[in-house]
């Protein structure tokens, strides 16, 4: 990856730049959030950790099949953070619980330091989350972007060196992700992830093995730069274990690029969705 020029890296990972009308997809964001907000059992802002950011929403249903983790994205787009995108992933049935998951801004942490606060969320569901009326027998881990990362870091842990069950995740959904962060050095927004080459070494799922073989959906719009397509493959032909009993190849949606390909959590009968269930 040190034979990428800069400029190379800052077109493919830049994506606010990439993909001009990102404007509106971030509207459309909000305004099915706050609809998807009114209209479930919200729970939001409760807390998992100490940390004034360490905040997860709940939406509990009635005889829930498993649980959602939803970590959102937003560092890879040029922001510290954006405010999470929520969906029902199995929308109108209810037969899912799902929890976003909040976490500390970018430059205030660094990329490991945000891992293990995924980290603890996911001990905290498997602790609390029997109180709270929830099914953490089935927990499927999955975010966006940055959040695709963090995801398959949680199925890179060693979850018996922390407490639980080896299996405590059951799968992941990693959308839009960089598993390789190496040629995130060159970006001009490093200056918040704050990376060189160890760190970035370090923090690579390409770089590390799942602990357990679960499934793992690896998705991304069709239309994504270059990078992210590679990326999305990089980690499929890295991690043969993982792959899902219905896939043979990542999941690249037809005319979704970076932001609009999250819509697809919304549609019940979408691909994303319908994989995403399946682990279930």
């Amino acid at each position: 990856m040190s034979a990428l020029s800069a400029d190379f890296v800052e077109r493919e990972y830049n994506l606010r730049a990439a993909f001009p009308d990102h404007p509106q997809w971030f509207a459309r964001w909000a305004a099915d959030s706050a609809v998807a907000r009114s209209r479930l059992d919200a729970r939001l802002d409760v807390r998992y950790g100490n940390g004034p950011k360490q905040t997860i929403d709940l939406f509990p249903a009635a005889n829930s099949r498993g649980t959602v983790l939803f970590i959102h994205g937003g560092v890879l787009a040029g922001a510290r953070q954006i405010r999470s995108l929520v969906r029902r992933a199995a929308s109108g049935r209810r037969e899912h619980r799902r929890r976003r998951v909040e976490l500390r801004s970018l430059p205030d942490r660094r990329i490991a330091q945000i891992v293990d606060e995924c980290r603890d969320a996911v001990a905290w569901l498997r602790r609390e989350g029997p109180g709270h009326g929830l099914s953490v027998q089935r927990l499927v881990v999955s975010g966006h972007s940055a959040g695709g990362h963090l995801a398959a870091m949680l199925v890179a842990t060693d979850w018996r060196a922390r407490g639980q069950a080896a299996d405590a995740i059951t799968g992941a959904v990693a959308i839009s992700g960089v598993f390789d962060l190496e040629p995130l050095v060159q970006v001009s927004f490093n200056s918040d992830l704050r990376l060189d080459a160890g760190r970035a070494y370090m923090v690579s799922p390409v770089h590390l093995q799942p602990r357990v073989p679960i499934p793992m959906l690896i998705a991304a719009g069709a239309n994504e730069t270059s990078e992210f397509i590679r990326q999305s493959w990089l980690l499929w032909e890295g991690w043969p274990a993982c792959h899902p009993p219905t896939r043979c190849a990542p999941l690249f949606v037809a005319e979704r690029h970076h932001f609009s390909v999250l819509v697809d959590l919304s549609d019940p009968e979408s691909d994303l969705v319908q994989h995403t269930l399946a682990m279930f």
